[in-house]
């Protein structure tokens, strides 16, 4: 298989560890090693003790019953643990499609969730969120993307809610009717849930997709929610034994299995969920805030739909300059990294992501906004 460059992640190398403000990144300010065993102080005598040989290749038992606590129908045996969103990403592609099957993904996105399928052969069709619609999608776009005979449709459908990097969160009602579709047509119905639990306002959590139909998947990690990424766990969600079993042999050739402390560490986040996301909520609810403000102050130059959960938004430059410069330019004279909507789609020159997961995000925003004041 041949892989384009990805452009986000080649962005990233260059820029993330040097820019003096990192105001677009997708996860949610992280906690150090001493503060999970705080949450638990019985995990810290268990992580000194811990052999640091082989692991077991489905994930350790009690990581796979933590992350089944996320579930409603869904149990450990129908966990699959992976070093990563984007290893399961990858693993997901390999093994649940075919060359020649078409998949039909929301758009924009990750770019691995479209990118991986159509490099082993599957023919993809962007399924548009459009800013116009308040970013908002329709269930039954996926079996209109192309006429073929009767009961011809995508061999599977790709969506992503709470959506990177718009922050859109899809209406229950038509959430839940895609899912039924998919199910009904038997498509594969592929759901990354990375932001789930990040709901802002009155939005509501949608339920897993896994926990609505036996073969759709949910998609999980530590790194968003959670704001742990340094832990590199993620995890497959889904009662298709069938899909597990081919995914537990393709992971075969990546990593084999977890990395014995990171599986304790999350085990051990997961298990105090509801402090690591509380935590990552309330500053999401403060910087969001400010960030509206902002974009009330300027307005003639900036325009958004305000996200309804995760700690991303999509923001749209007026006027004739491509956002590539723009993030150019503030970066090179205010030291404020902002992600160019191209690195998502490149032909998206009006967009750009924000991040406001993180506590300093204050910081990087009066810095950004000085920057539009004065330059």
């Amino acid at each position: 298989m041949t892989l384009p460059p990805f452009r986000l992640e080649r962005f990233f190398a260059r820029h993330e560890f040097t820019a003096p403000h990192h105001l677009c990144a997708s996860d949610c300010e992280s906690w150090t090693v001493g503060e999970l065993l705080d949450l638990e102080p019985a995990a810290g005598e268990a992580l000194f003790e811990l052999r640091l040989g082989y692991t077991e290749p489905d994930g350790h038992p009690e990581l796979r019953e933590a992350i089944a606590g996320l579930y409603e129908r869904t149990g450990p045996e129908d966990i699959l643990v992976f070093c990563g969103g984007e290893e399961a990403i990858y693993a997901l592609m390999c093994s649940a499609f075919a060359p020649g099957d078409r998949i039909a993904v929301h758009f924009p996105c990750y770019q691995s969730l479209h990118e991986v399928a159509r490099g082993q052969g599957c023919t993809v069709d962007l399924w548009r969120a459009r800013a116009a619609c308040g970013w908002s999608l329709d269930p039954e776009e996926p079996w209109r993307g192309r006429r073929g005979r009767a009961g011809d449709g995508p061999a599977g459908v790709i969506v992503n809610l709470p959506h990177n990097p718009t922050g859109a969160v899809m209406d229950r009602g038509d959430f839940e009717a895609l899912v039924e579709r998919a199910r009904e047509r038997g498509t594969r119905l592929i759901s990354d849930e990375v932001y789930r639990l990040l709901e802002l306002g009155d939005t509501e959590t949608l339920p897993a997709a896994c926990d609505l139909s036996e073969t759709a998947v949910s998609l999980g990690v530590v790194s968003k929610s959670l704001g742990l990424p340094g832990l590199r766990i993620g995890w497959v969600a889904t009662r298709d034994r069938s899909l597990l079993q081919r995914l537990a042999a393709f992971k075969d050739y990546l990593t084999i299995c977890p990395p014995a402390p990171s599986e304790l560490l999350a085990a051990v986040a997961l298990r105090h969920r509801k402090t690591l996301i509380g935590r990552n909520l309330e500053i999401l609810r403060k910087n969001v805030e400010l960030l509206g403000a902002f974009m009330e102050r300027h307005q003639e130059r900036l325009s958004w739909v305000a996200p309804q959960g995760g700690p991303v938004a999509y923001i749209a430059l007026r006027g004739g300059e491509g956002t590539h410069q723009f993030c150019t330019d503030v970066l090179d004279r205010a030291g404020v990294l902002l992600l160019p909507g191209s690195t998502f789609d490149p032909d998206d020159h009006r967009h750009f992501r924000i991040g406001y997961g993180r506590k300093d995000f204050p910081e990087g925003l009066e810095t950004l906004e000085t920057y539009l004041r004065t330059g």
